[in-house]
């Protein structure tokens, strides 16, 4: 006899309901993928210091009225997926986003450092991003010291793939007057 087993997806309404009842503990790291929740690989000390640096360097050179900074915060993609990435710069609004998460529509640009998630955020996250629509990732490489720059998205992949090492800069596309050595990025000192 075998064993038939079913996995139960959750949509995001469901997985929102589960955290104000409080179900999770508020340090577990989770995230819904595709109506699966995940549990995150714990942050390390590069990667944190990593995210640091980012949010310094976005928060100085950006004004409230051009981008929000949001850090490790979810967005919702559709009804069965509510990442959290690493980095996010939002489309301003007043409210800051308190009466929904942000959407695909509102991010500007998404950022992904990763150390031993890689694959899983090339693999996963990546493709999800594309689908949605989110015009610009940046996958943040630290073990190989390289920014993956991904822009025009389709339904299945990102058709422009640009590699950036640490003697280059990197532009977001929604920030054109904004180049930042990559270095400054990277940097581990």
């Amino acid at each position: 006899m075998v064993l038939q087993v079913e996995r139960r997806l959750f949509t995001v309404a469901e997985y929102d309901q589960m955290i104000q009842a409080g179900i999770f503990a508020e340090d577990d790291h989770l995230e819904l993928i595709e109506g699966e929740i995940v549990s995150m690989s714990p942050i390390s000390i590069l990667h944190a210091a990593c995210v640091k640096r980012l949010v310094r360097i976005f928060v100085s050179s950006l004004a409230e009225t051009e981008a929000i900074v949001g850090v490790q915060d979810p967005i919702k993609l559709g009804e069965m997926s509510e990442p959290e990435p690493d980095l996010t710069l939002l489309q301003p609004r007043r409210d800051y986003y308190s009466q929904s998460h942000p959407q695909a529509k509102d991010v500007l640009l998404l950022i992904e450092v990763s150390e031993t998630s890689l694959r899983y955020d090339k693999e996963q996250k990546l493709p999800l991003y594309a689908q949605s629509g989110i015009n610009e990732v940046w996958i943040v490489n630290l073990k190989e010291q390289i920014i993956e720059q991904y822009r025009s998205p389709s339904q299945s992949a990102y058709q422009l793939r640009t590699t950036f090492d640490l003697d280059q800069l990197i532009t977001p596309s929604a920030f054109p007057e904004l180049s930042i050595p990559v270095t400054k990025i990277l940097s581990s000192s």
